[in-house]
């Protein structure tokens, strides 16, 4: 699904975006490529003082998370538009490294807050045309990734319901483009998981062509969620997936699932830290800035109040602008 034969040329966060997209996704995707100049880059720490001082006293906890992931640059930071960074740093009672969430490289901007807690969430409808889909206007995010990389485990966590999404054992098994309302105010969208093999090839082609068709056209998406899988190395299908969202200008948050599990060295397995590091390297070659990230994992629930506080200053900034 949107293999890449061949390299795409870099893509520049001032690019244009199609006709098909709407001017907020254009806003909106020079929003989630928007960090400092490389001039004013510096090493900085990648937590709060008081999530630094929680992982020292958690020390032999091997589910830390991001306890060795390299100190971010400035550069490497997602800095939300209207924040201005030389005023964050010279702030010694709100310093910048107390504004990154946990596990990413977001700094939380004035947009955060608000509506971030779910207080309700239903199922809404399954559509398998665009057109088919929820039309009264409120902003959705949409989660997609290969098959079996945790979607649905996601969606659950996300709004503590154990049902809400269908999960299986089986890869594929979503088919449909499939709404859930968040407190009667916005949607998480489920999409068809790609890259597994063992589905029809004609329903693989199908769900390739709704899938980019939902993309381009749907006026009301925030943004895509592309879920990788942190417990393995780097897949080519994923970098050809992220390039091709970056090169039709599609605002994209890479979400690193299975952070909780740990492959054993000896057996040539890398913590899910090195997979994430390796995985920004190899996206380099495709985006002239980094994306925004974040590290999950469903089982520990790590990452969810992140998530939900970057949609909420996403969902902020989109409805104001």
């Amino acid at each position: 699904m949107f293999l890449l034969t061949h390299r795409l040329p870099i893509v520049p966060s001032h690019s244009l975006i199609s006709s098909l997209t709407s001017p907020k996704s254009q806003n909106l995707f020079l929003y989630t490529s928007a960090f400092v100049s490389k001039s004013i880059a510096s090493p900085l720490c990648h937590f709060s003082t008081a999530v630094a001082q929680e992982q020292e006293q958690d020390h032999d906890n091997d589910h830390v998370q991001g306890k060795e992931i390299r100190p971010l640059s400035l550069e490497e930071l997602f800095l939300p538009p209207e924040t201005d960074v030389s005023s964050l740093k010279l702030d010694a009672a709100a310093p910048l490294s107390a504004r990154i969430l946990k596990g990413s490289n977001i700094v939380l901007s004035k947009y955060a807050g608000g509506g971030v807690d779910v207080e309700a969430a239903e199922f809404v409808k399954s559509s398998v045309r665009t057109e088919d889909c929820p039309a009264d206007g409120a902003p959705e995010f949409a989660l997609v990734g290969r098959s079996n990389v945790g979607k649905s485990s996601l969606l659950n966590s996300l709004v503590r319901r154990k049902r809400l999404a269908l999960t299986s054992k089986k890869p594929g098994k979503t088919q449909c483009i499939n709404h859930f309302r968040i407190n009667d105010s916005w949607y998480l969208v489920d999409l068809p998981g790609y890259g597994y093999a063992a589905a029809p090839h004609e329903v693989r082609t199908d769900w390739g062509k709704f899938t980019k068709d939902y993309f381009l056209t749907r006026p009301t998406l925030v943004s895509v969620f592309l879920l990788i899988d942190a417990s393995i190395p780097v897949k080519r299908i994923d970098l050809d997936y992220a390039s091709w969202l970056g090169q039709n200008q599609i605002p994209m948050t890479l979400i690193f699932t299975k952070c909780d599990k740990r492959k054993k060295k000896r057996k040539g397995g890398k913590r899910p830290e090195e997979n994430v590091q390796e995985f920004q390297a190899s996206i380099r070659e495709f985006f002239q800035t980094a994306p925004p990230w974040i590290m999950t994992s469903s089982v520990m629930n790590q990452g969810r109040d992140e998530i939900l506080l970057h949609m909420s200053q996403l969902r902020n900034y989109w409805l104001k602008h």
